[in-house]
């Protein structure tokens, strides 16, 4: 039998989890158990082919018998759940059961995928209030500070994203390209059409770091204990996207800046403004929150931190100590999936644009749309 430590996932198929999952099996150092919900999905069984360390529980976090079954045993846990399935009221609740749960089935050491507190961090203003973020950026310092109260109680750290910036690649994103073709030249332009203002700054992560930060957070657990370990590869602004799109790949991009209400009559991005944030969540419930006012305060909190200067911030200094070799710059990241596209036969860059393929999980199998279909 292994003596190796075994980490219970919760998020293991989704877009950060798969990475995730991949940092820690890669070298035999850890084994996983990944709760889900569907052993049989494409993603469930593309875990099970990093090797044997990767073992499936069928189940859902909304189960306390399940949750229990995953935590027990286990030394350690990377709890991400998906605020979009549950709307952030029930993401709540679920949040204190997962890491009580886990004290009580012995876990020493906890990872919450934690998103910022942008509502408090912009000092409370109700324009910055974003749910999908404020859900999980309040359960964190909850975390933190309860393990602040008694050191001798399990170790927990938080590992805080943002935007991932593959997202700016893939279709149904709040940023997702769309190729439009010029009127003057008949060229066609890849274009970035978002609310991001003048001075605005996106902290987009990379999802290959992420396995790199969350491999290190489980193998420095005493440095960890208590720490928000906040990622990005930069703040970008769209006009730098465009730029550096044009510079990797010749061809022409650019990003036009639209205030919210165009943004929003658009719907380029996929979604129905009008519906709730949480594909789950009943449409009569006071806690409902409306894609349209959560995406409002999502891109005025990204308005607000141009430059690393405002609402949202990152310690670089500190990125740069624990992954000397993270990925610092959009240009740098284009360079990368350029090469990735010509790897796996998607030809190029601007080809892998030109047919884009889904990044995140919800649109992949389909469960945001079906929702919204479902309450059209």
């Amino acid at each position: 039998m292994s003596t190796k430590p075994t980490i219970f996932i919760i998020g293991g198929t989704g877009a950060q989890g798969i990475p995730v999952i991949t940092g820690l099996v890669r070298d035999g150092a850890y084994a996983v158990r990944v709760l889900t919900r569907d052993p049989n999905s494409r993603r469930a069984k593309h875990l099970l082919t990093l090797g044997p360390d990767v073992s499936l529980i069928p189940g859902t976090f909304t189960s306390e018998a399940d949750l229990r079954a995953g935590f027990q045993g286990c030394w350690g846990a990377f709890i991400n759940i998906d605020g979009f399935a549950t709307g952030e009221a029930m993401e709540t609740f679920w949040t204190y059961r997962c890491y009580e749960l886990a004290i009580e089935c012995g876990v020493k050491f906890y990872v919450h995928g934690n998103l910022d507190y942008g509502y408090k961090l912009g000092g409370y203003d109700a324009k910055f209030r974003c749910g999908h973020y404020d859900g999980k950026g309040r359960m964190g310092e909850w975390i933190l500070s309860q393990n602040a109260s008694d050191k001798k109680r399990m170790k927990a750290a938080l590992f805080t994203t943002g935007p991932y910036i593959e997202m700016a690649l893939a279709p149904f994103t709040p940023m997702a390209p769309r190729v439009e073709v010029d009127e003057a030249s008949g060229e066609q332009v890849v274009t970035w059409r978002v609310p991001l203002g003048e001075k605005g700054g996106v902290p987009h992560v990379s999802l290959d770091d992420c396995a790199y930060y969350v491999r290190w957070l489980f193998d420095n657990p005493e440095r960890a204990d208590g720490m928000n370990l906040a990622v990005a590869v930069d703040h970008i602004h769209y006009s730098e996207v465009a730029s550096a799109f044009e510079k990797v790949t010749g061809r022409k991009a650019k990003h036009v800046d639209v205030d919210l209400e165009m943004y929003f009559s658009t719907g380029h991005w996929g979604m129905t403004a009008s519906l709730p944030t949480g594909y789950t969540v009943d449409s009569t419930s006071p806690a409902l929150m409306s894609l349209k006012d959560n995406f409002t305060g999502f891109w005025r909190l990204w308005q607000g931190s141009g430059s690393n200067q405002g609402v949202v911030k990152r310690d670089y200094a500190l990125l740069d100590e624990i992954h000397p070799n993270r990925i610092k710059s959009v240009e740098e990241f284009f360079r990368r999936e350029d090469e990735k596209a010509k790897a796996d036969g998607r030809g190029s860059l601007w080809e892998a644009v030109s047919n884009p393929r889904p990044i995140l999980k919800i649109h992949e199998d389909g469960s945001l749309r079906s929702a919204q279909k479902g309450r059209i």
